[in-house]
């Protein structure tokens, strides 16, 4: 493997129904048996889920509401879907546990990096939930830190095209797509890899960024045995 531990930083979109919205058990399912492949080739996996499916603290203070209470309520919006995610993995045979930002008696463990790790190195899938606990935080910028906590070898970002383009390939035929890039040059073209504050994390800390189509059989343990065909790396 060319990558043994990974922090796999997922939308919370990838959850939703065919309504557009919450949370859909075939979804949560699909999505916890692509988390398996990596489990099944050996690689010590921990998650972070948005919360798109659910609410956006970001949305939530544009329309009006303090930014602070939105930003708590998307915190905890990832606390279900992490609540989620962990029943699909243990119906499919994967061990999963849950730290939170925000623990919650009977329901949510508080985020220990140190158990973490332990967790990590016995084959558990440790999903972190309600982000950094604080305010003013993306979830990417969350996945960016507890990936250097618990020395993740890369933050693997899935999203719904196999990397980074030099523009939305969804809306512009004419973009093209980076094999790799210098963390530089993904400042320097303005290209969104994840928020400011994560990607200065990764920078900072010499975290490599792998950005892909999450969703496709085979693919995320083909990258995490080193063929970076179907991804962007950022290094």
């Amino acid at each position: 493997m060319k990558f043994k531990r990974i922090l796999l930083k997922i939308s919370g979109e990838m959850l939703k129904g065919k309504d557009g919205f919450g949370i859909d058990p075939d979804a949560t399912v699909n999505v916890a048996k692509r988390v398996a492949e990596a489990v099944e080739c050996g690689c010590q996996t921990a998650i972070i889920l948005g919360a798109g499916n659910i609410f956006r603290g970001l949305s939530g203070s544009r329309s009006g509401m303090d930014r602070s209470c939105a930003d708590n309520m998307g915190m905890l919006a990832t606390c279900m879907n992490a609540l989620a995610m962990r029943d699909a993995l243990e119906s499919i045979g994967v061990k999963a546990e849950i730290q939170s930002a925000f623990a919650i008696n009977g329901i949510l463990q508080p985020f220990d990096q140190r158990k973490a790790v332990e967790l990590l190195e016995a084959g558990t899938v440790v999903l972190f939930a309600a982000g950094t606990g604080h305010p003013y935080f993306t979830t990417d910028t969350c996945a960016a830190l507890r990936a250097c906590e618990i020395k993740a070898d890369a933050v693997f970002k899935g999203t719904k095209v196999n990397g980074i383009y030099s523009a939305d390939p969804m809306k512009d035929p004419t973009a093209t797509r980076y094999e790799e890039l210098s963390y530089d040059k993904a400042l320097a073209d303005h290209l969104k890899v994840m928020d400011l504050t994560a990607f200065s994390i990764c920078q900072d800390n010499n975290l490599p960024i792998l950005v892909f189509k999450f969703g496709e059989e085979g693919v995320l343990a083909k990258i995490i045995g080193g063929d970076l065909s179907a991804a962007t790396l950022v290094h």
